[in-house]
């Protein structure tokens, strides 16, 4: 008989029921409607406390264009940035939804290009848009990495801490429990820094800011124009993640000695922090010199 193994042992069931041999109702999808529902609920509070420009039929018409940003953005992205040479050899396997494969930066991606259509159709600033969306995109965030920890997938790297956990698919199929090394759960250490604590720091600067309604390009305080809160999440979410990666097992080939998680987290970082100096500094000469 093997040795008993001294950490738990994942035996977590992604599916909440089947329907058929490829259809079934998984806590992955789940996760991406839980997101998508306290978002919608969290700015029609925004609208009713006066702190959006997004009225009831204009969160109607972004929904939709959220979903297909979000869904579409990060599959394509998922095979962009982490699966190529498969997407190539066979594209057909992007409609194998049930077999997973999502990218956060191709999700973020997607939700910018369905962003800037909205926003020019309803004419809104797509900026203010976009700052409304990252105080909620948190939440979608936390859920959905809890719902990888649930599927036991994106483990973390080998550890004997007390709380590491022993994920049997780490491991090829048929290897003794005892066998497989432990891990720690970076899936729930990137809850807690994408999700939980961004979520907390969003709404703070939120609602401390004053929301995007009344915010201008020519707002004395810089860091309450639009666009600005967009720029904090992409700094604060790429340091998050970055941390998160740390004890994260690379599931792609490195880039430059790094694994894909953090280099990309590099680009949204910098990225974010150009939007800040071009608010701070940029749109604001602009909007002077017209």
């Amino acid at each position: 008989m093997g040795k008993t193994p001294d950490f738990w042992v994942h035996d977590l069931d992604p599916v909440i029921f089947q329907i058929t041999e490829n259809i079934a109702v998984r806590w992955y999808g789940l996760a991406y409607v839980a997101g998508f529902l306290v978002a919608f609920a969290v700015f029609r509070l925004y609208w009713n406390r006066g702190k959006s420009v997004l009225s009831p039929p204009m969160q109607e018409s972004l929904a939709m264009a959220l979903i297909l940003g979000v869904v579409l953005g990060g599959r394509l992205g998922y095979f962009l940035l982490y699966d190529f040479s498969q997407f190539i050899t066979n594209p057909l396997i992007f409609f194998k939804v049930w077999e997973g494969g999502m990218a956060s930066h191709g999700g973020f991606a997607g939700v910018a290009i369905a962003v800037l259509v909205v926003a020019k159709r309803v004419g809104v600033d797509p900026l203010k848009v976009g700052d409304l969306i990252v105080s909620v995109a948190p939440a979608g965030l936390l859920f959905g990495r809890i719902a990888n920890f649930i599927n036991g997938e994106l483990w973390g790297k080998v550890t004997d801490i007390p709380w590491a956990v022993i994920f049997p698919d780490s491991a090829p199929a048929g290897t003794p429990l005892f066998l497989i090394p432990p891990r720690h759960p970076s899936q729930l250490y990137e809850a807690l820094l994408e999700g939980l604590l961004l979520l907390i720091y969003m709404q703070w600067r939120f609602w401390s800011t004053g929301g995007r309604k009344q915010a201008s390009a020519a707002t004395v305080n810089p860091s309450a124009r639009p666009g600005h809160l967009l720029g904090e999440f992409l700094v604060v979410y790429s340091l998050g993640r970055w941390i998160g990666e740390l004890f994260r097992e690379p599931d792609a080939a490195l880039i430059l000695g790094m694994n894909r998680g953090i280099f990309y987290s590099i680009l949204s970082l910098v990225l974010g922090v150009a939007l800040i100096v071009w608010i701070r500094r940029g749109r604001l000469t602009n909007a002077r010199s017209r």
